[in-house]
Parts: structure tokens; C-alpha cells; sequence
């Protein structure tokens, strides 16, 4: 693992645009794994802002994010396509039909978790993905208790997850309680991983990312594993790392 440590938000977002860019350009039609959340909004921002002054292009790129909120409409606020579209995508150059989302209102889920594997894995595998981090250690929505060879599938969102994400919502009554994510399996497969993380609130969990057990309890801890991570994370995040 490379970590790198920032002062704030502001410094993680660029660092994190600074490194999709790069990729970008060493790989015009780079595969690439995308987030959701507030953590990714600000190298969102970036990435939009110098594609607007011509210094990347996404004309070639493919995405695939990590996950979708079972039940919720594509043009429904809260749904992770609306997110990507409203905060990413229709900024920028990229071909619409290269944009991939899981289905959060197929007919058939076990299918349709199948059809986005599948999907991956035809497109030749992510290149480079983007992760946040959850208060409980959850990777995209893999909970604790997450098996570490996961596929894409259907998950039941933890308390601690329903909480942290009712402020997106009027009530949490309204938050969708199943998600489908790619699982840990997927998430490993991919050739690089960018891990960002912001603010005192993830500090746990961060600490048990770089320095617990590894374990299933802490679904974050299976990043020890891989060969290429780096984590951008601000002082906040990182207080309880040396």
C-alpha cells in the first residue's frame, strides 16, 4: 500500500483528478471503476473542469461503478445513475453508451448481477478503481461479514450504512435497505486501486484498513492484499496512522 497523506478535502480531490488523469492519458481507452458519495465529488469537479479546458479526454474511456440502490429508478434523485450523470458524465466528453451502472430495477437481480460480471470482464477487466471507504469498513456496499470473494450481487445494507446515508433522503424510511454491488472478488480483479478517504469520522476504519487483521469483518482490510493500492487520505482520516 502507498499512502498518501493531504491537509484537507481540497488537496485529496486534486491528488486523486491528478491521478485519473494521468491514467487517462497513458490509456486513452482506459476501463475505469467509479464511486458514488460525497468523497468523490471533488475529484469529480476536477476532472470536469480540465476536461473543460481540453487537458483530458474521456472520449475513449468506459466506466463502471461499483453499485446501484435496488428499487430506485435511473431518473430517481437518489440513484447512483442520476448521481454520475448529474456529477460526472454529462459534463464531459464521454460516449454515454461507454457508461455502466448495475440495473437497481431489473426484473431478475441474480441475472442481472451475472449480466454486469460479465459485462466487466468482456470489456477486458478495470484498469483502475476508484474506492471510498464506509464508518464500518464497507467497500462499495460490501458490509461486514462480506465474503473476500464476492461477485457482483445482492446486498442488504447495514444499519450503520442506512444512517450514514439518510441524509441524502427525506426520511430514513426512504432509504433503499438492498443494493447491488460489485462484490470484493470483482473489486480485487482490478489492475490499480485508488482508496480516497476524508474527514475524522473514517479514522477507524482507515486505521483498521492499513493496519488491522485482515478480515472479513472489516471488508476495507482485503486492500493488504493487493498489489497496487494507493490511499489518499487528509489528516482528519489518517489521525490514528502513524
Amino acid at each position: 500500500m502507498k499512502i498518501i497523506r493531504t491537509k484537507d478535502y481540497a488537496e485529496m480531490s486534486q491528488l486523486a483528478c491528478e491521478h485519473v488523469m494521468d491514467a487517462v492519458k497513458n490509456k486513452a481507452d482506459i476501463n475505469l471503476g467509479l464511486a458514488t458519495g460525497s468523497t468523490p465529488e471533488g475529484m469529480y469537479e476536477c476532472l470536469i473542469e480540465n476536461n473543460k479546458q481540453g487537458k483530458v479526454s474521456f472520449k475513449k474511456v468506459t466506466t463502471f461503478n461499483l453499485d446501484e440502490y435496488i428499487g430506485l429508478e435511473p431518473e430517481h434523485p437518489n440513484s447512483y445513475h442520476y448521481f454520475m450523470e448529474e456529477n460526472f458524465f454529462k459534463h464531459i466528453d464521454i460516449q454515454a453508451e461507454n457508461t455502466h451502472l448495475p440495473n437497481g430495477i431489473a426484473d431478475d437481480f441474480e441475472k442481472e448481477c451475472l449480466r454486469y460480471e460479465k459485462l466487466i470482464e468482456s470489456k477486458g477487466g478495470i484498469d483502475l478503481q476508484i474506492l471510498g471507504l464506509g464508518t464500518n469498513g464497507h467497500i462499495a456496499f460490501n458490509e461486514p461479514g462480506s465474503k473476500f470473494d464476492s461477485p457482483t450481487s445482492i446486498v442488504d445494507l447495514a444499519q450503520a450504512t442506512l444512517d450514514a446515508n439518510a441524509r441524502f433522503f427525506d426520511s430514513i424510511e426512504d432509504v433503499p435497505t438492498q443494493a447491488v454491488t460489485m462484490g470484493i472478488g470483482s473489486i480485487m480483479k482490478a489492475r490499480e486501486i485508488i482508496l480516497l478517504v476524508s474527514g475524522e469520522s473514517k479514522a477507524e476504519a482507515l486505521a483498521k484498513t492499513i493496519n488491522g487483521e485482515v478480515t472479513e469483518d472489516v471488508p476495507s482490510s482485503v486492500l493488504q492484499n493487493h498489489s497496487n493500492v494507493t490511499i489518499i487520505a487528509d489528516e482528519a482520516a489518517l489521525k490514528l496512522v502513524e
